[in-house]
Parts: structure tokens; sequence; C-alpha cells
């Protein structure tokens, strides 16, 4: 299902750039080709994005927690992560939006564990900084931080939904504590703000009690683009109302297609139209000259998984299950039914290990290279024909590429993957806009007090044209 109504030319794919420091294979850091210290080296980054950008992509996006990844208990697994230091994003966002144009920028930011009226004004400062380039990526924090931030205990996931649902609620409404023209900055008359363009949001909820108004203006794209990644039925439903990009994981065209025609069917009951709602699954993809040398690159990595961090990645889904009589060659067991975390990547692993019968092995040389996300080794062309399929057969309107090793896969990926998709008519070779939403071909939100205003305005205009009439 596709609606392009708003559309000129044909549709084309959006591509972001899904960036951790050395790359997404869990074991990225050894590579010969990976910046090791690339989580704390800022010029890293720089060469990244900028890279991105000379490819013409939509977007750069970093993953976040904002607890850290890995289990500083099990010391002996920790002590071999190589994401355990980065930066936190919208700080790394604001200094790399200076030097690129074009390029957009998604930070997380969790509902969970932060403020509404924090995440606002960050979000709103980054938008203004970067020109209109700015992204929310909207999360409920699967994993259990709550230590690190004076939290009794980790919200239960329903809960999190539901304090998720308000929260967005009320950063939209802080973003639009003023008109876009508000600030008339008149020196004559003295005047620097029209008040009767300031609006407070006095909102009272649930969750959350939030006067406002923010202090900052209107975000120059009126919202920062809104991305969320949750497939679980909350996760749908939430992002069916608010998002307008979806980040997610699949690995069969059919499971794909099925999430796809799901959410766009959807919106209309929100009031939305399917070209509002982008759906970008990520791809791992694992290039070489030939099919064999793509193959023996893929191996290269999974070679350097230490035993230790193979089997810390198996105990992350089977939460409760002893594993302790399992080799690695054994045949993986089921994987728990209930989860507080990611329900929609355990119901993703938890349906490759039932469909496939993979060995407890299998399962975590398929998980230790894009965490459950489609991973395509082959040819250029190879990969370009994947992200094809599915562009075209109703299963994504474009996709997050997960560099294995980072720098070189995504410049190879840059050099050697879109000029074939440009060749095909599937990709930009310039770019539309100055701003993310104009890239993404996604409309600029109107004030919500402003629309609610006019909306009341022609529902009173027929009764004082009756009025008027009778009078007359």
């Amino acid at each position: 299902m596709s609606d392009t109504s708003n559309q000129i030319g044909p549709r084309q794919i959006k591509l972001g750039a899904f960036l951790q420091a050395t790359g997404h294979h869990v074991a990225a850091w050894l590579h010969p080709d990976a910046q090791a210290d690339a989580g704390l080296n800022l010029r890293h980054y720089k060469a990244l994005a900028q890279e991105a950008e000379r490819g013409k992509f939509d977007l750069v996006f970093v993953a976040d927690s904002p607890g850290g990844y890995g289990d500083p208990h099990d010391l002996e697994v920790f002590s071999r992560d190589g994401k355990t230091a980065h930066f936190e994003p919208v700080t790394l966002w604001s200094a790399l939006s200076q030097v690129t144009e074009n390029i957009g920028f998604v930070a997380t930011s969790t509902t969970t564990y932060e403020d509404p009226y924090t995440t606002a004004r960050k979000f709103a400062s980054l938008d203004w900084i970067s020109g209109g380039r700015a992204a929310w990526n909207v999360v409920t924090t699967g994993a259990d931080v709550s230590p690190n931030f004076s939290v009794l205990a980790h919200l239960e996931h329903s809960k999190r939904y539901e304090r998720a649902e308000e929260y967005i609620d009320v950063v939209k409404g802080l973003w639009d504590s003023y008109e876009d023209d508000a600030f008339r900055r008149d020196r004559k008359s003295g005047v620097f703000l029209d008040p009767d363009k300031l609006h407070l949001l006095n909102h009272q909820g649930d969750h959350f009690q939030v006067r406002g108004p923010l202090n900052i203006g209107r975000p120059p794209q009126g919202y920062p683009v809104i991305v969320q990644a949750g497939a679980s039925e909350a996760g749908r439903e939430l992002a069916a109302r608010t998002a307008e990009v979806i980040f997610t994981a699949n690995m069969a065209l059919e499971d794909a297609q099925e999430f796809y025609s799901d959410v766009k069917a959807r919106l209309p009951k929100h009031g939305r139209r399917p070209n509002e709602l982008l759906v970008m699954p990520g791809i791992f993809p694992v290039l070489g000259g030939t099919e064999a040398e793509a193959q023996a690159n893929y191996e290269d990595l999974q070679a350097l998984v230490h035993p230790s961090v193979a089997w810390s990645i198996l105990k992350r889904h089977y939460v409760g299950v002893d594993l302790s009589g399992f080799s690695l060659d054994d045949e993986a067991p089921p994987l728990p039914t209930e989860t507080n975390g990611s329900k929609s990547r355990l119901k993703l692993v938890s349906d490759l290990v039932t469909r496939n019968k993979l060995t407890l092995r299998e399962l975590y040389r398929q998980i230790a290279t894009a965490r459950g996300h489609r991973t395509v080794v082959g040819t250029p062309e190879q990969i370009a024909d994947a992200i094809q399929v599915w562009f075209e057969q109703g299963a994504a309107d474009g996709f997050n590429i997960m560099p294995p090793v980072l720098p070189t896969a995504l410049t190879d990926f840059i050099d050697q993957v879109v000029p074939i998709l440009q060749q095909r008519g599937l990709f930009r070779t310039q770019y539309e806009g100055a701003t993310l939403r104009e890239n993404l071909g996604l409309e600029r939100p109107v004030n919500s007090f402003v629309a609610r205003a006019r909306a009341a305005a022609a529902q009173a205009a027929p009764s004082l044209e009756l009025a008027m009439a009778v009078f007359r």
C-alpha cells in the first residue's frame, strides 16, 4: 500500500545511515578496518556525516540508550564490549550540523527516563542549530536502566506506552508555544513578542502537569520529524497516531510486508494518509566483488566473536532460561514467551528460531551481525536487488543502512551500491530541499493552537452568517 498523491515524480527510496561507532557487528571494533576509538572521536563522526551527505542520504542516526549497553556485572563480557563509550546524540549532532548542509540528524530520547519539557527544548534547539534537520527517535526504553535514574522500578511495558502517548502530546504542545511569526523584534515600538501569538499549554494529565511556554521559538520544521521503532501492538498503534518514520526490523519479506500494510492501514482512523508515515527497515549489507568474496568478508567478521560474547548474546534473549547444559551446536530451545523488555524483538528472534530450526551457534551468528535486522551478503548488484525488491513489493519506503564496520563499509555502500540505485531511478542524485521534512516528502505541521482557532472560526461562520441574515 502506498499513497503518492502529494509526490512529484516517481516514488523513490529514502536512505538513512544507521551508525554505531565502530560498526554494527558485535565485534566490529576488533576488525582492522575499524576506528577503535570511534565512540569518542568527533573527527570520525564528522567524516561519517559528510560521507552520508556525499551519498545523498536523507539522514544519519546513532543508536543510543540512557543507561549504556552491556552488563557491568559480567566483567568478562563487559571488558570485550566495544560499544560501551559513545557520545550523547543531541550534543554530537549539534556539532556535526555545522559541518554539513543537507543531511538530517536523528537522535534518540526516552519517554520513560526523561522529562518532556527538556526533550522539547533540546530538540527545538537542535532544529534551530541545524537549520531544520532534526528528528526525534521516540523510545520507551526496553532495558531496565532504573538504577541510573533514582527510579524505584522499571515501568511495565503497557505503562511505558501509556506514558509515551501523553509524553509526545506534551512535547508537540510545547513546540507550539509560539506561532511562527510570534517574535516581532520591533525596536521602534519596543515590542519583542506579540503576546496574542503566545500559547500556554496548561497540560494536566495522568503522568505530566506542564504549564509552558517553551523558552525557544517554534522549530523551523514546525516539529522535528518524529521517528519510532516499536513493532509490538502498542508500538504499532503509537506509531500510527504519532510517528512520521518507523525504524523497524524484519528478516523475511513476508514479515516486512505484513508490518508495512498493518501500520499503513491504521493511519486513516487517526486522520492520516499512508504517505504521512515512512517505513524504513534496517539492512546490514556485507559487500564483496563476488559472492565468494562477500561470504569471506562475512566469515571474517563472525570469526571475531569471542565465545563469552556469543553466550552473552544468547543469554540476553533467553532471560530466565538455564543454558548451562547446552553447547553451541545444540538446537536452540524455544525462547521465553513474555518479557518486560522489547516484545517485538523477542517475537522476531523467537520466530527466527521456530521458522529455521537453528542451532544456538547459528542463532548468535544471526544476532551478532544486526541484532535481528536483515543481513544481506553479496555483490553491489545483489545488495541493490535486495533493496529494490522490498521497496517495490510493499515492504518498505526506505532503508536504514547498517554498515558492519565503520568507516569503510559506509564508503563502500555509497561508492558501489548508491550509483546502481541512482541508475535505476530509485534514488535521488540531488537533495530536494533544505530541511529533513522536505527531503523526506513530509508536510510541515500547522501550529495546533492556530489550527484549532481556524476550525472554531470556520464552525462559527455559518451561525454568524445566519444571524446577520435574520438581522437584515
